[in-house]
């Protein structure tokens, strides 16, 4: 399929901010650092709740440079990412070539993506891009048409609240400068409660959930299902077609 450029549900303020930081996405001590950190923690739980990721056939909608759509991969999925950065491709693209990793990347938007491939994967992640969009829930119903009956996806975000407004956006983008300034608009964010309906509204259940918090004293990320006040991932089933006999 050759990649297309559609403006339906993209801010292209957005795409353009991504494409400014793509050559320095692979970068650990980089604009996305954070990434770096938390994507052992995200594979993690994806692999948990996607009932292992070897064999499966994946997509990584809003895949971006490509961090989580290898590491999955290298888990021994069969791995498509969309997204529409065509720089952050094109470094996804490159990385994947160099690391021999065989990943189907296409400048696509998921709605678009979703029209012609229908159930068709076992999993689908979407991480760290609904907050990006304008209509965050177009795209969650997008990722439910795309997952096989009984498949799962795995969502994440930040939440909308003080604590995250605090910590995700002023302390990491302008006190400790992990991420550039306006990488992210507070009023964008997403309650778990909002994610939770729209994965309702597209016909998914929701099976698990856990906040992704930080403990500055060990300078370490960590996954734990107390609070979902700052960044969190739920993870949501497409329940199966029941049979009934006549």
């Amino acid at each position: 399929m050759q990649d297309k450029a559609r403006n339906s549900n993209v801010d292209p303020a957005e795409i353009e901010k991504f494409n400014n930081m793509a050559s320095r996405w692979w970068d650990p001590d980089g604009d996305f650092r954070p990434l770096h950190q938390i994507n052992p923690l995200r594979l993690e739980f994806i692999d948990l709740y996607g009932l292992g990721l070897a064999g499966k056939k994946v997509i990584d909608v809003g895949c971006g440079g490509g961090l989580l759509t290898e590491a999955m991969a290298k888990a021994g999925a069969q791995v498509t990412g969309i997204d529409m950065s065509p720089d952050a491709l094109g470094v996804a693209r490159l990385h994947a070539l160099e690391s021999e990793l065989n990943i189907d990347y296409q400048q696509i938007t998921a709605e678009d993506f979703a029209a012609n491939h229908a159930g068709q994967f076992d999993v689908v992640t979407c991480m760290e891009m609904l907050e990006h969009v304008p209509d965050p829930a177009a795209v969650v119903q997008a990722c439910a048409q795309l997952v096989k009956p009984g498949g799962r996806l795995v969502f994440s975000t930040l939440n909308r609240t003080l604590k995250a407004k605090l910590l995700g956006v002023i302390m990491a983008e302008y006190i400790l400068r992990w991420v550039p300034k306006g990488t992210h608009d507070a009023d964008k964010f997403i309650r778990p409660s909002e994610l939770i309906r729209f994965a309702e509204q597209a016909g998914l259940k929701e099976i698990a959930a856990t906040g992704i918090h930080y403990n500055p004293l060990v300078s370490q990320f960590f996954l734990s299902d107390r609070n979902l006040d700052v960044n969190y991932m739920i993870a949501c089933e497409r329940p199966a077609v029941s049979s009934t006999s006549t």
